[in-house]
């Protein structure tokens, strides 16, 4: 399966040949029965799970960080001429403080 990145960012999901189904889908987004009905969301509710809350929380905590341009310079330059060093085990220590946020 291939998924296609857009300028924005966000890839594109796979669509569904039109036809497939009974209920087509128009330009607004709702199926043929919905919008007959008038009825289109009336119960639609979104329940996010504890590891995504998590993961919106730690993403709003980072929103208003400034990026460190030098040391992202320093980065750069060390992977370009290969002097950058991979720590496993730090690596392996965010890993297991990640899953315990989560957890959480």
């Amino acid at each position: 399966m291939n998924t296609t990145i857009s300028n924005n960012g966000l890839p594109k999901l796979p669509q569904a040949p039109s036809g497939q189904g009974s209920a087509t889908q128009n330009a607004t987004g709702t199926t043929g029965s919905e919008a007959a009905s008038g009825t289109a969301g009336a119960d639609d509710r979104v329940q996010l799970t504890d590891s995504a809350k998590a993961m919106q929380e730690a993403a709003r905590a980072h929103n208003g960080a400034e990026v460190d341009t030098k040391k992202v310079e320093q980065l750069r330059q060390s992977l370009a001429n290969g002097t950058y060093k991979v720590d496993p085990s730090r690596i392996a220590d965010r890993m297991l403080s990640l899953e315990s946020q989560l957890k959480s």
